[in-house]
Formats: C-alpha cells, sequence, structure tokens
C-alpha cells in the first residue's frame, strides 16, 4: 500500500524540535504532535483522539477515566507521529478560571534590555495578591513601557534604565490546575504549560489584522464557552462560561425521549440552529427509549429547540463581553471556533445576537497535515503548538532520530491499518 505524501517519514534534520498539544476538553482528548525549526511554521507530523469520559464543564471529574483518555489519544499520535511523547502544552478550560490585568516594573540591569529583564518584569507584574486556593497559571505581555516610552512591542535590545509591563494574568482554582496536572502526570508524561483554551484557539484561528482591529474569539466545546478578546494587537480578556454543545444534546435527549448516544447523532446529522434551514414538511426517525418502536419527530421542531439553546449562548457571550468594557473596541466583530460552532446556521444566528460581523474560525499557520487539523475541532489542539513553539520548547518528545527510519515507516503503517 502506498503511503499518502504527507505521511512519508523523512530524514529530519537533528536540530528540529519536536512539540505536542493536549487538549483535554469535555467530549474528546486530542493530542497533536509537531515539529519546527525556531522562525519557521510549525509542521504537524501526528495526530491521536480518544473519546473523553472523566471531564465534564471543563473540569476533572473522573481521574481513571480522564487517564485511560489522555493515554489512548497520546498512544494514537505516537504511532503516527514515529515518536514517544514526554511532555506536552495542555489545554485547561472552566468557570473556575479567572483574569486580571497587572502591571510590573523592574530595573533594566546592564542599560540594554535582555530577555532576562523581561522575565523579571513579568515575575514582578506577577506577584500579585490572589487567595490560598488559587495559582497563576498562565501569563501573557501585552506591551512594555521604556522610560516613559509607550507601546513597545519587542524591547530585547532597546537602550533605557526602568521596564515597565502590562500583562495579561489568567489564575485558576488550585484543586482543578492540580487534578489537570495529576491525570497528566499519571500518563507517564511532564506538563510544560498549562494553557486556557480559548488563548490557545486564538492562536490558532486569528490573523494580525484581526488582533490590531479587535476581535472577540468564542471558542465553543462540549462543556464551556470560552472567550478572549484581543485589542491593538494583545490579549485583554478571557472568560470561560459553563455551557455548551453537551445541552444542546441534553435538550434533544430530553425533548424528545431518546438517549443520550442517539441524541448526539441527531444533532450532528439533522441539526441547526436556525428553523428557517428546516423544511416545515420534513421529518427524522428518533429511537425511543428501552423497546418502544421510534417516532417521527418534524426537524423543524428540533431545528427550534436547537436555537434556543444557541440563542441563550450567544446571549451569555453577548452580556459577558458587555461587562468586559471592551464591547466597543471589537473591530474585526467576533470568530467562532471549537466542535459546537460547526452547527449548520450558527453563523448567521450569531451575527443577529451579536450585530458583529462573525466568521469560522479554522486552524492556521501550519503546515504538514494542515489538511486532517483544519476543523474548528482541533483549534485549541493546533494553537498550543505554535504556543509552545513559540516558547522555544524543545523538549516536547525525544523524536524519531533516535529510532530507524524503518520503525516510523511501520508505526505509520500500523496506524493507517488501525484507522482505514
Amino acid at each position: 500500500m502506498l503511503l499518502p505524501e504527507t505521511l512519508r517519514p523523512m530524514n529530519r534534520k537533528s536540530e528540529k524540535h519536536l512539540v505536542v498539544g493536549l487538549d483535554i476538553g469535555t467530549s474528546k482528548v486530542v493530542a497533536i504532535v509537531g515539529e519546527y525549526l525556531p522562525g519557521e511554521p510549525v509542521e504537524v507530523i501526528g495526530l491521536g483522539s480518544h473519546v473523553s469520559r472523566g471531564m465534564k464543564k471543563g473540569a476533572v471529574v473522573d481521574i481513571e477515566s480522564t487517564v485511560h483518555s489522555i493515554q489512548r489519544a497520546v498512544e494514537e499520535a505516537e504511532l503516527m507521529a514515529g515518536c514517544d511523547i514526554r511532555s506536552v502544552y495542555a489545554s485547561i478550560s472552566g468557570s473556575h478560571l479567572e483574569t486580571r490585568n497587572s502591571h510590573g516594573t523592574a530595573a533594566i540591569r546592564d542599560r540594554e534590555v535582555t530577555p532576562g529583564d523581561l522575565d523579571q518584569v513579568l515575575e514582578a507584574a506577577s506577584a500579585v495578591a490572589i487567595p490560598a486556593d488559587r495559582k497563576v497559571l498562565y501569563k501573557e505581555p501585552q506591551e512594555y513601557r521604556i522610560d516613559g516610552q509607550d507601546g513597545i512591542r519587542h524591547p530585547v535590545g532597546m537602550s533605557g534604565v526602568r521596564l515597565e509591563a502590562g500583562v495579561h494574568l489568567v489564575t485558576g482554582a488550585a484543586s482543578a490546575v492540580q487534578n489537570s496536572t495529576k491525570c497528566i502526570q499519571r500518563c507517564g508524561l511532564s506538563v510544560d504549560e498549562l494553557v486556557p483554551a480559548a488563548l490557545a484557539s486564538a492562536k490558532a484561528v486569528l490573523t494580525e489584522d484581526e488582533r490590531e482591529l479587535g476581535v472577540c474569539v468564542v471558542e465553543m466545546g462540549a462543556g464551556t464557552t470560552d472567550i478572549a478578546i484581543y485589542t491593538q494587537g494583545s490579549i485583554r480578556y478571557t472568560k470561560s462560561l459553563p455551557v455548551g454543545g453537551d445541552q444542546v444534546t441534553s435538550d434533544i435527549a430530553y425533548g424528545v425521549h431518546t438517549p443520550t448516544a442517539h441524541a448526539e447523532e441527531i444533532k450532528i446529522k439533522y441539526g441547526c440552529a436556525h428553523h428557517k434551514l428546516a423544511h416545515p414538511e420534513e421529518t427524522i426517525q428518533v429511537p425511543s427509549v428501552g423497546d418502544r418502536p421510534p417516532r417521527r419527530l418534524a426537524r423543524q421542531a428540533l431545528a427550534q429547540s436547537i436555537q434556543a439553546r444557541y440563542e441563550e449562548i450567544f446571549e451569555m457571550v453577548q452580556e459577558d463581553v458587555r461587562k468586559s468594557g471592551y464591547e466597543s473596541l471589537i473591530a474585526a466583530g467576533m470568530v467562532l471556533t471549537g466542535g459546537a460552532a460547526r452547527m449548520e446556521g450558527a453563523l448567521d444566528l450569531a451575527e443577529e445576537i451579536f450585530h458583529k460581523m462573525v466568521r469560522l474560525g479554522l486552524p492556521q499557520h501550519v503546515t504538514g497535515l494542515a489538511e486532517v487539523v483544519s476543523s474548528p475541532v482541533y483549534s485549541t489542539g493546533v494553537g498550543l503548538l505554535l504556543h509552545g513553539a513559540r516558547a522555544g520548547s524543545a523538549r516536547g518528545v525525544l523524536g524519531p532520530v533516535g529510532g530507524s527510519v524503518g520503525n516510523v515507516l511501520g508505526k505509520v503503517r500500523g496506524w493507517l491499518n488501525k484507522n482505514f
């Protein structure tokens, strides 16, 4: 059997680095392996996914089930990429996440800004008073100031005495962070960093123009809907709402009295987020609970139920954006991504509610298996890869350079036989 061109093993240069993104979602766990040279695009070389059964609304509720899901996803990614995964950049979400913008100041030690000075000013900005049951899990600089000069994006190499930085901080409940970390570590992996899902997705789907003009990313997952607002090129606000695609599935299951598994199938196959997209005379067959015979349901009634839930989610997002204070600064509109954003009619409904331009966000900025991961489902995973590459990490995996090309070829053939 001939292998697809994108899956044929290559003689990779030893200076290339490998990085792994692990998106631990409520409905599925996705592991993506990337390879990169500093300053060049990340090449996606491996992908694995498995149903997630130990998560609810972005939080771990069953450690054993979550560990199993992570292991299966990671094993599949290893098989496809031909490598041994050692550490990951992982996503985190949930209503326990809180955000704040902080300010830090540090002296420039050698009158010329070095990376060490940036670390020092970030630490100063992160030294904020937070409760003992919370911890700072993510920080990202917004802009710098040197001796009163504003609007500096890349200060390294510039001369001055006093360095200041605006920093976006995300804190999380210490217990939730520990549970997520514990699940990953029990799989024999170390955690390079935990990254909020909305910020990871934004790195994969946004353009520089959108960040500059002002944009809101809405990452619609199964258990949570995560928000990230950018203005003037920097992150300003993040939020995780405890609603998502699972609520739509539950509405269908309870509304038409069908098992949850069938409700999910009906949602994917026949669902739409706008009742006008369903013909009034069109009907669908709905399995019943137990031994009862299946029934017929008007597809328009299904659409009305789904539309009501999507309207509620979008109205919650709109209310939160208003409270953030950045609503008037989102000139580039809204970008919907995540698995629940694929619902037919969701973009049109969002435009009606937000009164702004809305587009579907697809992962970009990567090569290799780019077509395979070009779905809103993989936005967070691809964003984690990009974040890891920008962090300059070479710790991600012990890659194929440690094995022969024949071994890699065998692993790829095994993956193809398993999946096709």
